[in-house]
C-alpha cells in the first residue's frame, strides 16, 4: 500500500469522530496548540511547504513530516469542499471533561465569552477566533448550536485548541460574576470588566435571554451612534475584550493580522 493510500485509509477510518481542519491555517493553529492530528494530507505539497516557510517556520518541518500528498480527485471525495490552500486534516476533538474544568478553574486571569443561544456557525468560529487571540479563558454556548461544528471549527480557523470550548446548559455556567451585555446597560467605557467575568452576549435578534439578564451581577453597553441597531456578534465581542484587555494587566503583544 503506497503512502497516499494508507493516509486516505486512515482518513476513512478517523473521519466519522474527528473534527476536520479545513486547510492550511486550521491545521497551523490546531499543532502550535497541541491538537492530536492523527492524518493530514494535500493535493499540493510544494504549496504548502511555501506556506509553512513564509507563515509557520516554527512548524515547517513537522508539517513537511505530517502532510502526505495525495491526487487531488481524492482530496476531493475526502472533503466536503476543497480549501484553497489544497490542505486538510483530521483532529482530536478536545476532551470535554478538560475543557469544563479548565473554564471553572479559579482563580481566573481572563473571562469567559458566553454565547447565549448563538445562531450562526460562522460567527461562533469568528468569536473563538477572538478569544484565542485576547487569550481568554474559554467560550462557552447556550443553546442548540454545537461550538465544535465543522462550519464553526472552519470560520475558527483551527483555534478551537487554542482555548476551552463547550456547550453547556445555563444553569452549569463557569463559577464567576455575570456581565451581560445589553442596551440599558452602563456605558463599558466606564465599566470595568474583573479578570473572572463571565461576559455575555446574546443574539442579535433576540438579545440576551430574560433569565441570564435578571441573573446579571451587572449589565453594560457598547458606545453606538443613535438610530443603528446593533453590531454584528463577533464585533461586540472583539470590541469588548479589547475593552477587557486595554484596562487589565493582559500580556497581549501585537501579532500579524
Amino acid at each position: 500500500m503506497t503512502e497516499h493510500e494508507t493516509a486516505v485509509r486512515r482518513w476513512r477510518e478517523h473521519a466519522p469522530d474527528a473534527v476536520l481542519l479545513d486547510g492550511f491555517h486550521a491545521l497551523k493553529h490546531a499543532l502550535r496548540f497541541g491538537a492530536t492530528v492523527p492524518v493530514a494530507v494535500t493535493a499540493d505539497r510544494d504549496a504548502m511547504l511555501r506556506l509553512a516557510t513564509e507563515l509557520a517556520p516554527d512548524l515547517t518541518a513537522e508539517l513537511e513530516r505530517r502532510v502526505t500528498a495525495v491526487p487531488a480527485a481524492e482530496l476531493r471525495e475526502l472533503v466536503p469542499r476543497v480549501h484553497p490552500t489544497a490542505v486538510a486534516a483530521l483532529a482530536v476533538r478536545r476532551d470535554r471533561d478538560a475543557n469544563l474544568a479548565a473554564l471553572a478553574l479559579l482563580p481566573r486571569r481572563a473571562p469567559v465569552v458566553v454565547l447565549d443561544s448563538p445562531r450562526n456557525l460562522g460567527n461562533v468560529g469568528a468569536v473563538i477566533r477572538l478569544a484565542a487571540g485576547f487569550g481568554v479563558t474559554g467560550v462557552v454556548t447556550t443553546g442548540d448550536l454545537d461550538p465544535w461544528h465543522p462550519n464553526a471549527v472552519r470560520s475558527g480557523a483551527g483555534l478551537h485548541y487554542a482555548t476551552a470550548v463547550e456547550r453547556t446548559g445555563t444553569d452549569a455556567l463557569p463559577p464567576g460574576p455575570l456581565y451581560v451585555l445589553d442596551p440599558e446597560g452602563k456605558d463599558i467605557r466606564s465599566a470595568g470588566l474583573p479578570d473572572d467575568a463571565l461576559v455575555v452576549f446574546g443574539s442579535e435578534r433576540h438579545g440576551v435571554s430574560a433569565e441570564l439578564r435578571d441573573r446579571a451581577d451587572a449589565l453594560v453597553a457598547l458606545p453606538m451612534r443613535p438610530q443603528v441597531s446593533s453590531y454584528n456578534l463577533a464585533t461586540s465581542v472583539g470590541m469588548t475584550l479589547y475593552h477587557w484587555a486595554a484596562t487589565s494587566r493582559s500580556p497581549l503583544v501585537p501579532g500579524r493580522p
